[in-house]
């Protein structure tokens, strides 16, 4: 029913909780597509250490980025539906199964997200994103950004198919799929947390690139579609934003300024939190250990 398109590159620190975290699963009929991008660390070895048939290792040593991985996940997939998952995060064990619920009860929906709860390297809890839920308030200004997490997307296989990631575009291939694609299709939100979403460090020189890159995208569009008050509109936001970014970072009040990124938790949705953490955490170290006892088989 499910393919899943985890596309990675030397994510050896954190794949384990990512892999751990779709096996765990509550729903079981899903395949796990491992696309390595061109790693040089541990990343393919740990892939295949799961013993899982569900689990398909793609490694050809090329660098391709998300867009090229994915794209490919895409073609390979066997699934009616394709959810994307990243090398750092965790899922929660009942997001299949809410996600597939969601799609197969709503036929004109064409991709779901949902809710995330953003954590540090050692399951410490900075705070939840809650997009909006309906396709009018995702969409109700797209030149400002569609808020669907990434990493929470489960769509149609064929949709994807039908709407490819650009090759070209970099650290912002999840804003231009959605902003290309908004007019002729259906967004939604599950108003549920989903995911556990990784971020040990906010850099600023990462968020005003992929700003910049999204103004060059706005410049782009408003030329071929001579509409040049779309570029005025997303520059003028993508400014605005910087300088918030850059007064958050520079002063040290990150969240306190960026709360979009990580609003205060519910005591309910930081004690669910606190036992998936727990869980993937547990079930990591007994794949951890079953590595090393393979590893020191093989070498015996």
């Amino acid at each position: 029913m499910i393919s899943v398109a985890l596309p990675v590159l030397n994510g050896e620190r954190t794949l384990k909780d990512a892999i751990v975290s779709i096996l765990s699963q509550g729903y079981s009929d899903w395949e796990l597509l491992v696309m390595d991008d061109g790693s040089s660390d541990r990343s393919v070895e740990i892939a295949k250490s799961f013993n899982d048939p569900r689990i398909r290792v793609v490694a050809d040593g090329l660098h391709r980025g998300i867009s090229g991985q994915v794209n490919r996940a895409v073609q390979m997939a066997r699934g009616k539906y394709l959810a994307r998952m990243d090398q750092d995060d965790v899922a929660y064990f009942s997001r299949f199964q809410k996600q597939v619920e969601f799609l197969d009860t709503h036929p004109e929906v064409d991709l779901v997200g949902g809710w995330m709860a953003v954590f540090r390297s050692g399951g410490t809890l900075l705070g939840m994103r809650r997009p909006p839920a309906t396709h009018a308030e995702i969409c109700a200004r797209p030149w400002g950004g569609l808020p669907m997490g990434h990493p929470t997307w489960m769509g149609r296989s064929e949709w994807f198919r039908q709407n490819p990631y650009r090759a070209d575009v970099v650290r912002m291939e999840d804003w231009e799929l959605l902003f290309r694609t908004y007019p002729h299709s259906r967004f939604a939100n599950i108003p549920e947390v989903v995911l556990g979403y990784r971020e040990d460090s906010l850099s600023l020189a990462k968020l005003l690139f992929t700003r910049k890159n999204i103004c060059k995208l706005a410049i782009r569009y408003a030329r071929a579609n001579k509409k040049a008050s779309l570029a005025v509109r997303v520059i003028a936001g993508q400014v605005a934003r910087s300088l918030v970014d850059t007064l958050a970072l520079s002063t040290g009040l990150d969240y306190k300024l960026l709360r979009h990124r990580a609003a205060p938790a519910t005591s309910s949705e930081a004690e669910e939190w606190r036992k998936i953490w727990a869980a993937t955490t547990e079930a990591d170290r007994s794949a951890t250990g079953a590595m090393a006892l393979a590893r020191t088989a093989s070498e015996a």
